[in-house]
């Protein structure tokens, strides 16, 4: 019979927002660009396609990240992991802000994109490693309400830096002083993360057994974190844990789906809005500080609407707000782009773009954050994760690159381009329906049955 979960809240909410501070990093170091890249085009001369390399250079880094923090955090530990993260995060803010060329840029922003990719799969891993299950939806949902809190920081940061001189300050200086602001935020992390405990279930895997007690009784009453316990060896005995159980066929569904969740999350166009908002709102008619304030509205419809995820996603459940946000955004990103075809107000046109990104900011945001974290086996969890990461960030990369070329296109032009994304919406609403499974108040452990159990054939489903 299963014990009653008690947590202990004291302890574990200040570990779980500690570490949803590299997810604050995460956005604050993306969305910077967007306050930067007009006056960057203006500095450096740039071309419609230097322009996309300027503003995606820190996707490569993002994609040697998710692909290295796999093997990193099972080598030494989630805590490690992060504790490099928030050095690399405190380099690329001070290499970014003093470049004489593009180039240089390129290596600070790469630097700083290493950082992202690592804790993009780190950070929602850790936290769900840590979390008892009938609040874990919540806490990893934290995660991606630090990352909107800091893409809504940095619009405001931005706009401030953008107020202080005129046109001519901000093409030679401006730029430099919102990259450069990200230190701050970096050296707070990497101290705070100091205090924090590694993960229970990383150190069970590498048999450091007293240890992995000690955190699990910190975090819930003693003879529930026991059975947590139990489960984890159970888990652990039979995994291989090598880097080819990743795909599996017992564990095939868990990785195609993680995979399509992160195609489709990022082909819906979410952050050539957040990387360009300033100019595709100057696209569609507004001046520059207009830009520059419409941007920060989108930070805050952002954070309050991921901030309602965090309140449903265990009530509602994730399947529920994948389908509901899907929907929406399908709708919202047609209407774009009908208002962009049709020169329509721009009221109208900054009312769908709020609707699409409250949309996906309470489902597709941080719904497939959490659903990767919790959908594969313990032992090779960060492998697994580094996989879907990698295919989220290059996905990224494509988006944010080709945006620029897409819209300045005469074929296709701004219009066209979100009703492709609009087009991946509806994708998304079918593929979801279809064949994502519902995780809510599942320990990590029963889902990794769960798809043990599917492999089996029919007359050995009842043992499991």
């Amino acid at each position: 019979m299963e014990s009653k979960t008690i947590i202990h809240y004291r302890y574990l909410l200040p570990v779980t927002l500690t570490a949803a501070l590299g997810g604050l990093l995460f956005g604050y170091d993306t969305a910077v660009i967007s306050g930067c890249i007009d006056y960057m085009e203006e500095f450096f001369h740039l071309s419609v396609a230097m322009k996309g390399w300027a503003a995606s250079s820190a996707l490569v880094g993002c994609i040697v990240g998710a692909l290295a923090a796999g093997f990193i955090s099972d080598a030494i530990g989630r805590k490690r992991t992060l504790l490099c993260c928030s050095l690399l995060f405190a380099i690329s803010a001070v290499g970014s802000a003093i470049p004489r060329t593009l180039t240089q840029l390129a290596i600070a922003r790469i630097i700083g994109g290493v950082a992202v990719g690592a804790a993009s799969m780190t950070v929602p891993m850790y936290i769900a490693e840590l979390a008892p299950e009938k609040i874990r939806g919540r806490l990893v949902s934290l995660y991606q309400l630090a990352v909107v809190v800091g893409i809504s920081v940095v619009f405001f940061v931005n706009m401030l830096i953008q107020r202080q001189g005129g046109h001519d300050w901000n093409v030679v200086s401006g730029w430099r002083w919102m990259f450069g602001s990200e230190t701050l935020p970096a050296v707070l992390f990497g101290v705070l993360l100091l205090g924090v405990p590694e993960s229970p279930r990383w150190l069970m895997s590498k048999n450091r057994l007293v240890q992995a007690q000690t955190v699990l009784q910190r975090i819930m009453n003693r003879d529930r974190a026991r059975e947590v316990e139990r489960e984890i060896q159970a888990t652990l005995q039979y995994e291989k844990g090598d880097f080819r159980e990743v795909f599996a066929p017992e564990f095939r569904p868990a990785l195609i789906i993680g995979v399509c969740l992160a195609l489709f999350q990022q082909f819906s166009g979410i952050n050539a809005v957040m990387y360009y908002a300033p100019s595709i709102f100057r696209a569609g008619g507004a001046d520059e500080q207009s830009a520059f304030m419409q941007a920060v509205v989108i930070g805050a419809v952002n954070l309050i609407f991921t901030g309602v995820a965090i309140w449903l996603v265990d009530r509602r459940g994730r399947k529920a707000l994948l389908l509901i946000g899907a929907l929406v955004q399908t709708a919202a990103l047609g209407g774009i782009g009908i208002l962009y075809y049709y020169q329509g107000p721009r009221i109208l046109l900054l009312a769908c773009i709020l609707i699409y990104v409250a949309a996906f900011s309470m489902a597709l945001g941080p719904v497939v954050w959490i659903m990767i974290a919790e959908i594969f086996p313990n032992k090779v969890r960060g492998r697994a994760m580094m996989v879907a990461t990698f295919v989220l960030w290059g996905s990224c990369y494509v988006v944010s690159q080709t945006f620029p070329m897409l819209i300045g296109s005469p074929r296709i032009g701004i219009a066209k381009t979100f009703w492709i994304y609009s087009a991946v919406s509806l994708l998304t609403l079918i593929f979801v329906w279809r064949f994502v499974p519902e995780t809510k108040g599942r320990t990590l452990e029963e889902i990794e049955a769960g798809w043990l159990k599917r492999s089996l054939p029919a007359s050995q489903k009842t043992t499991l």
